[in-house]
């Protein structure tokens, strides 16, 4: 995990500001921009840059392998929206940097630690899961528990597309995550097995590697989707071109669509050459 977070840090986009929101939606399918990733759960979307959506998605995936409930994630995705705009930020207040903008005057680990993302999260999960009953507080309260803000109700502006992005991004609502990715360059098959190794850990088989299109065995429907949508997030990043997953695709063109197979205890990805 520790090289992996390296790799995470040193790919990690530099992107325009974007906004992450939620709205009715009046059409199921949302029509996305070019490098532009929607979480669609019930009458909400969150919507998302690509760097964002590699952030949301890596914050997601590493409670699902912790073992921690949706709400777990949703209480971190508010709070690093409204502490970065889940940017892994190289500057913040006084000495704050990353996506939580932990401080290292105050204990987080040094600059260089919480510059990486994985150890940001893991230390963020941990504060969170040392307050007794953080599962049933509000997520505004949760996350100022764990954050000390000096504005403790900001965090609840983002608490709905938290919700939306928590729910797909955990597998709990299948193919509600997409991403429009206007190019991708080649993907190394070895790069994609040991990060979803790394990332995802035990819960996931590993990987198989025929030529360029990698197999994943997963033990439940949930992790699939989670695994799934992780992938989908960082597509532009590792090179995907198409995830197959339960009787859906995804290619880069934006949206799920119904495929053949309906095998639900794999995933398949396909790379771009």
């Amino acid at each position: 995990m520790k090289r992996l977070g390296a790799t995470l840090v040193a790919l990690v986009l530099i992107g325009a500001a974007a906004t992450i929101g939620w709205r009715h939606v009046t059409d199921k399918v949302k029509t996305l921009l070019p490098d532009e990733c929607v979480a669609t759960v019930g009458s909400l979307d969150a919507s998302l840059d690509l760097e964002q959506a590699q952030n949301a998605g890596l914050i997601t995936a590493i409670a699902v392998r912790r073992g921690l409930p949706a709400r777990a994630a949703t209480i971190a995705l508010a709070t690093a929206y409204q502490e970065s705009k889940l940017y892994n930020l190289d500057y913040g207040d006084r000495d704050s940097v990353g996506l939580f903008q932990q401080r290292p005057s105050q204990g987080w680990g040094t600059r260089k630690q919480i510059k990486d993302p994985v150890y940001a999260i893991g230390r963020f999960y941990d504060a969170l899961v040392r307050i007794n009953g953080y599962e049933g507080m509000r997520i505004t309260e949760a996350a100022q528990r764990v954050q000390h803000s000096g504005y403790p109700e900001a965090y609840a502006s983002h608490e709905p597309a938290a919700r939306a992005l928590a729910s797909a991004l955990t597998g709990q609502s299948g193919h509600a995550f997409a991403c429009r990715v206007a190019s991708v360059g080649p993907g190394r098959p070895a790069t994609v097995r040991d990060e979803v190794t790394g990332v995802f850990g035990g819960l996931v088989s590993t990987p198989v590697v025929t030529g360029r299109t990698l197999t994943v065995g997963v033990p439940a429907r949930a992790t699939g989707w989670a695994l799934a949508h992780y992938l989908v997030a960082q597509s532009q990043r590792l090179g995907i071109r198409r995830v197959s997953y339960a009787g859906r695709v995804w290619a880069r063109d934006e949206k799920w669509t119904t495929s053949g197979s309906s095998v639900s205890r794999q995933v398949r990805v396909d790379l771009a050459g």
